[in-house]
């Protein structure tokens, strides 16, 4: 299966926090478990209710838990379309948001990312220095051929 394909069919998909439905309604994780489940099927845990500052009072790195228990975590040089990307937001905070790399590497000036954030739609957007800055962590998809 094609993961940037299948991330791109999102597009568009307003933002709705802790939803997982193309079309009707996703967050940043629910992109990336809605593209699990055109991958493999079922999840592989259902995902605990999350407020929407949950980053910001819990102090523990769940995102980063999860996706250790779940994806293959990749050194940064060696990122590919279809990678999936996590942030933090700042340097002190816990990681808070994912995307999936959609065009290049991201030390590229023209790298892209598909991913839902607050206020918006599912896009596909630039991944420039603003996002970059932020980058703390990449994950491959586990199983999945080029």
């Amino acid at each position: 299966m094609d993961i940037v394909a299948a991330a791109r069919d999102w597009i568009g998909t307003p933002y709705r926090h802790q939803a997982s439905l193309k079309g009707a309604g996703c967050d940043c994780l629910g992109l990336v478990r809605g593209v699990w489940r055109e991958l493999y099927g079922e999840e592989p845990e259902p995902p605990p209710p999350y407020r929407p500052d949950w980053a910001e009072t819990g102090g523990r790195e769940t995102l980063l838990e999860a996706a250790r228990r779940h994806l293959v975590e990749i050194a940064p040089d060696e990122v590919r379309p279809g990678d999936v990307l996590l942030f933090r937001m700042s340097p002190d905070a816990c990681l808070k948001h994912c995307a999936i790399v959609s065009l290049t590497r991201p030390g590229d000036p023209q790298a892209r990312i598909v991913h839902a954030y607050w206020g918006r739609a599912v896009v596909e957007s630039w991944l420039g220095p603003w996002w970059r800055r932020r980058l703390a962590h990449v994950f491959s998809f586990p199983n999945v051929s080029d």
